[in-house]
Parts: structure tokens; C-alpha cells; sequence
């Protein structure tokens, strides 16, 4: 069941709170766009999701359907339990921000996730302690090359209508950016442009999603 649906405009930043249990729908509208996304724990800011922690967590480099993000202390905070896209997302890249754009060459302000983040929570009354460049960027295509060194930045791969479920496992706030970045080619389609993507806040429960704990060495 959808309890409601809001649109990130393009190159803006939109949050949702939501409660344990609820999830939210994110959706790739025209196939095309990279999403930010953050969380943080309801009752206290200062514990974040954290993409160090849930790459250790989970022993991927991206996330797969059954797996948890965990917080800066380690807690899960979100799960994936549905992806319609073909599963090309990035949790190494850092968010954008002034700064980057700066060294990309721009003169003047350029819109930016890490500004996004604010003005998505700012809407909801809630001000986030600092700035978190560590994003879970959805649909964006990052590959790691076949040295193990190199990374590649690619153009998203997804179709419209493709998305993500993140369901809550705590009280949370979750903040997306619909990635302004139009210089490096990230966005689908070839000509790099920003669209609109969708929020749903769901109340379904996924109850028959594998979830998969924290890895542990087998020898242990």
C-alpha cells in the first residue's frame, strides 16, 4: 500500500520519515537518473548510515536485495528488499558538492547533492548535524576495472519505470538527491541531463525478504 507518493524535481534534494517496518520506493521515472541518498537515525543525528561500515557489513561493493546498510554504529537502518533495475548502483563515490564543482571548472554556484541533502531535511523541520558526502548513490554506474585499481565511471544503465525498495529497520529519516551533476557522464541517455525521479512511502511489509546478518570469517 502507498501512503504517499512525492516527485524530486530535478537537480533538488526530497526526504521522507519514516517508521521501522514502512519502506520507500525509489523510482528511476525516466530511466535515466542517479539518486543520492542518506539516513540517519530519528531520535539521534549523529548516527548516520555509513558506507564504510556497510561494505564491511556486507562484504560487497554494492548492495544486493537481502542486504543492510548499517549506521556509524554499526546498527541496519535500511534493507534492500526489491530492485526492478539491473542492480547497478555505487557506494564509492562521494557525494558533489561546491567544492567539486569548482574543480570541474565552474565559475559560479551549480546546484549539488551535498546542498540537497539539507534542503530535503530543511523541508521536514530537521536540520542533519553536518554534511555526509559518503551517499549510496542508486542507478549510478560506477565499475571497479579488472586491475582491482581503476574505477570507471559510466552513464546509469537502468530503464523507466526501474527501482529500489529500501524498507526501515528503525525510526529514520531519509533524505535523496536527484543528482544535479551534468558535466560528468552520469546520467542515462547519452545527453547527461537531470530529470525528476519519484518517492513512494510504502507500509508493506516485504516479510519474506532474506535478510543476511552481519558477515563473520567462517572460520569463526
Amino acid at each position: 500500500m502507498t501512503t504517499s507518493s512525492t516527485i524530486i524535481p530535478a537537480g533538488h534534494g526530497k526526504a521522507v520519515r519514516l517508521r521501522a517496518g514502512q519502506s520507500v520506493q525509489v523510482i528511476n521515472t525516466y530511466g535515466t537518473q542517479v539518486v543520492d541518498c542518506w539516513a540517519w537515525n530519528a531520535y539521534d543525528l549523529d548516527e548516520c548510515m555509513c558506507m564504510e561500515a556497510t561494505r564491511v557489513y556486507n562484504q560487497h561493493l554494492n548492495p544486493v536485495v537481502g542486504d543492510s546498510f548499517v549506521t556509524s554504529e554499526r546498527h541496519p537502518i535500511l534493507t534492500l528488499v526489491e530492485d526492478t533495475s539491473p542492480g547497478v548502483h555505487d557506494t564509492f563515490m562521494a557525494a558533489c558538492d561546491r567544492r567539486r564543482y569548482e574543480l570541474l571548472g565552474c565559475t559560479h554556484y551549480h546546484r549539488n547533492c551535498a546542498d540537497n541533502l539539507f534542503e530535503g531535511m530543511l523541508e521536514l523541520g530537521v536540520t542533519p548535524p553536518r554534511r555526509n558526502l559518503a551517499s549510496f548513490n542508486i542507478f549510478m554506474n560506477i565499475r571497479v576495472q579488472p586491475d582491482n585499481i581503476h574505477l570507471q565511471t559510466l552513464p546509469t544503465v537502468t530503464r523507466p519505470g526501474d527501482s529500489i525498495t529500501l524498507r526501515a529497520e528503525m525510526d529514520c529519516f531519509v533524505a535523496f538527491s536527484a543528482c544535479p551533476q551534468d558535466i560528468v557522464s552520469i546520467q542515462g541517455a547519452g545527453d547527461n541531463t537531470p530529470k525528476d525521479a519519484e518517492l513512494r512511502v510504502l507500509d508493506t511489509p516485504f516479510p519474506d525478504i532474506p535478510v543476511r546478518g552481519p558477515w563473520v570469517p567462517a572460520h569463526l
